[in-house]
């Protein structure tokens, strides 16, 4: 029997959180493969939204809107994605692509710099995500798009405070899929490994690296298949279900 559900990717209207972001802007681009998007922009840099509004109306949508909002003004983040809502007249999709990587390694030189992306990528990014879901429930429907990571899985050496942000965020986004499922909202979490884009450049690429419009096609596949999670790409998830199960002795053993 045929099924009548529409599909998660459907929907003209996408707030992308984060605007600046490469991989954000493929999935935009990947959906407008599907049908053109109407776009509101949020980030805090007002001349690199200005240039991703070009790259997106070049890329085919009829309607690209900016918003000024930095992840740490947290006082401003109902009121800013309120206005982004309203202007678009709903969200159809909402992609949360807000943070950064920061200092590598294990205990961090600069405490500050630590506390700072723990700030972003944890607090920040989590008081989008709960603003954005408030709304979504209130007009009773909507996706979203929650960028995680796979660092977010075990704990590692490399990577030690990216990692305990991004897990996280990681728990409260699922955590949400599961309490707004009845209310007529999705949750779709992207745990992309290693990714060629500018925040990782220079950089040694991990095993399995992906580009931004790798990402995407999994996002936008992930959606149409109604997934609660994806990996990028896709054979990561096995790889990382076999890390989770490691003994600690051993995994400590590995190069990470």
């Amino acid at each position: 029997m045929m099924s009548h559900r529409k599909p998660r990717s459907a929907g003209k209207r996408v707030v992308v959180l984060g605007g600046t972001s490469e991989i954000a802007r493929a999935i935009v681009g990947e959906l407008n493969l599907l049908e053109p998007r109407e776009v509101a922009l949020v980030g805090r840099d007002p001349d690199a939204l200005a240039l991703e509004t070009v790259y997106l109306t070049e890329d085919g949508c009829p309607r690209v809107l900016t918003f000024e909002l930095d992840a740490h003004d947290l006082d401003r983040h109902e009121k800013v994605i309120g206005e982004a809502f309203d202007e678009l007249g709903g969200a159809d999709i909402v992609v949360l692509a807000v943070g950064m990587l920061g200092e590598r390694g294990g205990l961090p030189e600069d405490t500050a710099a630590a506390l700072d992306l723990l700030h972003v990528n944890l607090v920040g990014a989590g008081s989008l995500l709960i603003h954005s879901a408030r709304r979504l429930r209130e007009q009773g429907s909507g996706t979203l798009v929650v960028l995680s990571s796979v660092a977010g899985e075990r704990a590692r050496a490399a990577n030690v405070v990216y990692g305990a942000s991004k897990a996280g965020l990681d728990v409260l986004a699922q955590g949400l899929g599961d309490a707004l499922r009845a209310d007529g909202v999705r949750v779709l979490v992207v745990r992309p490994g290693f990714v060629h884009t500018r925040m990782t450049r220079g950089l040694d690429p991990a095993p399995l690296s992906s580009t931004p419009s790798e990402v995407a096609r999994v996002t936008v596949d992930g959606l149409e298949r109604r997934s609660h999670t994806v990996w990028a790409p896709p054979t990561l998830r096995w790889l990382m279900l076999a890390v989770r199960f490691l003994p600690r002795p051993l995994f400590q053993r590995l190069k990470q």
